[in-house]
């Protein structure tokens, strides 16, 4: 009986000490990953890794630029697509979810609440899939980007890891391949067509666009116009 105890008692004592580990060290990555470019993420890795099994020719484009470096209009594009509440909650936009939830219940078509908040913390540190256990990570990475992260920040390497097209990632290669330009130069009316894109890109075109990414285009720049254009930027603060 003493020794069933004691192994117990040792389990726990390395269950603890695993915890405490990944705790410490995802908050020093979080941490570090305030100050520098990320070169990639878990769903470049993730898509690299498909393509190996996928005889269709892959190869992935990425290019990190500043938030400085990427026109307003492209930041104030992907809020007003993706997520109106994102200068104002804390990761998470709970009445979205409350909808989405009614919304479902009756409906085939599922619909999303997810805020650019965990789209970012899905893209960087996690894989994609449905199950609890990786929507649980989910809910971790978002509340330690959002406690250690800025809003600016979190915008910034949102827009430079979200999938734009197969093999392309962030704004900076999207930019290049879908108009020849900088991500600096881009126009409102480009940086809604890529925001349009954003709930499938691989089902949806910003290089040739459907009636449904056009008429996706045009709402998107009333919601910029309404949420206040650039000057939307500037109240997410440094």
């Amino acid at each position: 009986m003493g020794k069933q105890k004691s192994w117990w008692k040792r389990l726990l004592k390395w269950l603890c000490f695993l915890v405490a580990l990944f705790l410490l060290s995802t908050v020093s990555i979080v941490f570090v990953l305030r100050f520098m470019p990320i070169p990639f993420s878990s769903l470049m890795v993730q898509r690299q890794v498909e393509s190996w099994f996928n005889p269709k020719p892959y190869s992935a484009h990425h290019d990190w630029v500043a938030l400085d470096d990427i026109a307003p209009s492209m930041g104030v594009a992907v809020i007003a697509a993706e997520d109106q509440n994102f200068p104002d909650h804390f990761g998470f936009d709970w009445k979205a979810i409350e909808k989405a939830v009614e919304h479902n219940e009756h409906s085939r078509r599922k619909r999303g609440a997810s805020t650019v908040s965990q789209q970012t913390a899905k893209n960087i540190f996690l894989w994609e899939s449905r199950s609890w256990v990786r929507k649980g990570f989910e809910v971790y990475f978002t509340l330690l980007i959002e406690l250690e992260w800025s809003k600016r920040r979190i915008l910034e390497v949102y827009l430079n890891s979200v999938e734009f097209g197969d093999g392309i990632f962030g704004v900076e290669a999207a930019a290049q391949n879908f108009f020849g330009k900088p991500a600096k130069k881009l126009k409102p009316s480009e940086a809604a067509l890529l925001a349009a894109v954003l709930p499938n890109p691989h089902k949806y075109s910003a290089k040739a666009p459907s009636p449904y990414v056009r008429g996706r285009q045009e709402w998107i720049l009333r919601q910029m116009s309404d949420l206040g254009g650039p000057a939307l930027m500037k109240s997410l603060g440094e």
